[in-house]
This record gives C-alpha cells, structure tokens and sequence, in this order.
C-alpha cells in the first residue's frame, strides 16, 4: 500500500534524471521536475493529510471534486431532478428565451400515478385565446386621496439586488421589463443607475438597512426616500420584512466588495462593511409597522405600498392582520415568499430548515385575509421556484394575484445554475461584479431573451386558462387543481386544502371549527407587539 501511495511521487523523482540521462526532450524534463517539486511540497506541507499520505495524487481527488457539480450535471443527471432546478425546467425557460421550439414529442416524462402529480382540469368547452397581456391593478387604496395605482403583469421579476447581481444582468432585466410590459424588482440593494437606464417599471424594495433612503448612521430617512420614490420610474413601494432563502438573518457584504457604485447606490461608505441587520430600526410593533408603511405611501405620493415577508411564527402574521383591523390601516399589497426561494449566498442550515413553504404560506396570507374580511383590499404576490405558466396557474389558484420569479428570469440571461453566485466567478457573467466576466452578458441579446422569456411564458398560460373554459387567470380556483394522493386516490386542492370564509375569523364562537393554526394562535397574537400574549 505504501509503494501504490508513492508510486506517483516515486515515478516523477525517477522519471527526472532518466530523462535527462537519456536525451529525452526538455519538455518531458520539466515536466518531471514539476511533479517532483509538488510531490515534495506535499510531503512537507502540515495542512492536509490526503497531500501527505498520497503526493501528487491526492489533486486528482480534489480535481474531481472541483467539477463535481459540472460533471452531475452534464452527464448524470436526471431531466426531472430538481436540484435545486431540473434539466427540464431549465430548458423551458432557454427555449422560450431564444425563441427555439418548446414543444415535446412523444409524451409526458412524467409518472401520472406517482403522488404529488397534479393537473389542471379542462373544459369540454374552452374558452377562447383572445390575447397573453394578463394585468391586475394594484394599488388605488381607499384611505388615500393621492392614489396612484398600478397595472401590473401577472408573472414579473422578483427582488434581486445591484451588487448580487452584475450591472449588465440588471440592464438586460430592467431593458427586458420595459419591453415586456412587466415589473422589475429592485432587490434590496436600491435603486442603481443600470435600473434606471432602461426606464422599465420598477418596484423599489426597502430593506432593513434602507439602502437609497439612509442617514449616515443607517436610521431611515424620509428626506431621501422620497427623492428616490417620487420618480416616474418607481410604480410601486415593497417593505422587505424577510425572504424565503434566509429568512430572520441580516447580512454583510464585506468592505472590500463595497465598490464606489455600489457605495453610491446604497447611500454608504466604500469599502467598508455595507451592513443589512436582521430587524427594522424604524419599527418594533405591528401598528408601528403598518404606520410606516403609510407613512411610504404618502411620500412617495401615493403609490401601491405593501410588504414581503416569508412565514416564520404564524401569531406575527396574525398581529399584523391585527393591527390592520385596530388601526385601518391596510397594505396594499403583500408578496409572499416561500421557503424555496433562492439567495446568493445564505447558510445551508437557513435554506434548508428556516421558513415556510410557499404552498402554505401562501394559504396562511390568504386565508388570514379572507377570515378577517381583508382579502378585498389587498393583493397578494408569491414567489417560489416558479417557472412555467402551469407553475403560474397553480400559484394563483391557491391564492395569489400575481407571481414573481428571480432564477427564471436568471436563466434567461444565460444562468447556467453553476451554484457560483457567491464566489463572484459566475461563468456567464450574471452573478459577478468581474467586469470581465460580465462582459460575457451581451445586454441586447439578454433584453430579448427576457422578454421573449415573459411574452412565451404568458402566451403558455392564455392557452392553459383558454382550456379550463377561462379568460383571466384572476378566474382561477383551487377547484381547477387536482393532485395524486396515492396510486388510486386522487383530490382537488379545494378538498385537500383548507380555505376559510369571509370574516370567519372575526367570529369567536367559531375558531375552534377553523383549523388548528388559528384556533391555537390567532386569539394569542396582538396589535401591540410581535409577541403572542402570554
């Protein structure tokens, strides 16, 4: 064993002064002297002990651990192995971007009879196609004299920030919004100058560290955010509370990453630590929350003002319908992030263990509303792994007005899912502030392909809709979706899920009959405090 653990170190000494003694050419020379040198480092270096035990063949182990990621996914794995998102997923996106064909012979890959399929039931009677340009109007509150609401797409960008991602993926995304007719998120970086090239609809999500409306010691500051939302550009204001992929952990980007744009797009200092603390410093209590956002509304003149949150402890949630209900104050909107959702870089622990599904808290948001009697006034987002237009369907169908996407419209600009966004070496020049690498994203050729992407996408989901007999995914319902449950068993989300009734909640007598989720911690939430009563 001892001789085989050597041999490679032992050839290249050997293979050195044989080389030389026999005239062999120069190239073979050093290349011998190479691996002999690296065999010697190995043996000396105290720092990993497969170098020590194995010189010079212990780098073909990490070689292959290197190109591990690559080698799965070109040659073993699956089309339906979502992980995080399938070939297939993949593809669909690439071929409606480029305006390849997306149709499939032969039929589904799919397993039919395996549980946790689902279908959307047909119409013997479909309705017709009479157009793609699915839009929801947002905005228009009651209690603002100064309302200016707002058309929006259903299925849109979702919150990606200057700085996660490079200034030519923002342009092709903002380039591909105006033309698609659709909104771009800004993520919580603020609002950068490759944003506002384009002049495509914005939606301005403010973070933690109110980067784009901050004083110098990181407190929020109206002075600034209204110079920011007053703009044409921005039709719609977004609270960022938490997301899906790290929900209740703030972040840092390090100092040495904090360049002069990004500097002067956040409102701080470059090159040092650009800090995103996990909790609001401008609000501690949900009617303080809810007055912010009111405050947001007015000064940016009236413009649709809501939230995005992922569900953590259901009784917050319930304090913030809570505090609608004592203080009348409502948003406009809330976006609802599910656990799946991506990051550029989180804690494994957070994207795999912290925060709910999109699936149920989705249902939480809607329902909440809907049992205090709400839902009316306020739309509702979701974002979550979505992709196509069935994708689409079953979001709005549970419970939402519109859907949102990041690693979709990623995968339009030539997203390869590389699993590279932290490291700042993205190969196709998406995720890197390397303006080398970045120089890969042709912006025209992107703001095509993110536009085809949206219009495809929404063509998919008029001719889905047409044949359930509907015109507007607005007429969607859990009765429209059914899943496999077993083999031989089969339910409509309608049966399987739980759906309340208008003002269900606001009934005492009756939450012992509403599922557990209510009847355990609405009575135990407040207005005054994100703490349940004890």
């Amino acid at each position: 064993m001892t001789m085989l653990r050597y041999s490679a170190f032992a050839g290249a000494a050997a293979a050195l002064p044989l080389s030389l003694a026999m005239g062999a050419p120069l190239w073979v020379a050093a290349a011998a002297a190479a691996l002999t040198v690296v065999g010697i480092a190995d043996v000396l270096q105290t720092k990993r002990a497969l170098r020590r035990n194995y010189p010079i063949l212990a780098h073909f182990r990490f070689m292959f651990e290197a190109i591990r990621p690559e080698i799965r996914q070109y040659l073993l794995e699956d089309d339906q192995s979502a992980a995080p998102f399938s070939r297939n997923q993949r593809s669909i996106v690439y071929q409606r971007a480029k305006l390849d064909t997306d149709k499939r012979p032969f039929g589904t890959q799919l397993d039919v009879y395996q549980a946790g399929y689902e279908w959307i039931n047909h119409s013997i009677q479909p309705a017709p196609v009479n157009g793609h340009d699915f839009r929801i109007e947002i905005g228009n509150h009651p209690d603002c004299p100064r309302a200016q609401p707002y058309s929006a797409s259903v299925f849109n960008v979702s919150a990606m920030s200057f700085g996660a991602l490079s200034a030519n993926a923002i342009l092709a995304l903002n380039g591909g919004a105006r033309t698609g007719g659709f909104m771009h998120d800004t993520g919580e970086g603020s609002i950068s100058p490759y944003h506002r090239e384009n002049g495509g609809d914005l939606v301005w999500e403010i973070g933690s560290g109110y980067f784009g409306c901050r004083n110098e010691d990181g407190s929020f500051s109206e002075k600034n955010f209204a110079a920011n939302a007053c703009t044409a550009q921005v039709k719609m204001i977004e609270l960022k509370l938490s997301q899906g992929a790290k929900p209740g952990h703030g972040g840092v980007l390090p100092g040495p990453k904090v360049s002069l744009e990004i500097a002067a797009t956040r409102g701080v200092m470059a090159g040092v630590d650009c800090i995103s603390p996990a909790n609001h410093s401008a609000f501690s209590t949900p009617l303080e929350m809810l007055a912010f956002i009111d405050k947001l509304r007015n000064l940016s003149g009236g413009k649709p003002t809501g939230f995005k949150l992922a569900i953590g402890h259901p009784w917050e949630f319930f304090g913030i319908v809570k505090a609608m209900l004592a203080s009348g104050i409502t948003p406009d909107f809330i976006v609802v992030d599910g656990s799946e959702g991506g990051t550029g870089a989180a804690p494994v622990e957070f994207t795999d263990h912290v925060g709910t599904p999109l699936q149920e808290a989705l249902l939480l948001v809607h329902n909440t509303l809907v049992g205090a009697g709400l839902r009316e006034r306020i739309k509702i987002g979701a974002s979550g792994k979505i992709i196509t237009a069935f994708d689409i369907a079953r979001t709005l169908a549970l419970g939402a007005d519109w859907c949102n996407s990041a690693r979709g419209f990623m995968f339009a600009l030539g997203c390869i899912q590389s699993q590279s966004c932290h490291t700042d070496r993205c190969p196709t020049g998406v995720a890197t502030q390397d303006k080398l690498r970045q120089r890969a994203l042709v912006v025209p050729d992107k703001t095509s392909r993110v536009a085809h992407f949206h219009q495809n996408t929404m063509k998919a989901l008029a001719e889905l809709i047409a044949a359930a007999g509907l015109t507007h995914p607005s007429q969607l319902k859990p009765h429209h979706i059914v899943r496999r449950i077993s083999p031989n068993q089969v339910k409509l989300a309608s049966a399987l899920l739980p759906y309340l009734e208008p003002g269900q909640l606001l009934d005492p007598t009756l939450l012992s009959k509403l599922p557990p989720v209510f009847g355990l911690y609405w009575p135990v939430a407040q207005a005054e405090s994100f703490h349940p009563l004890q």
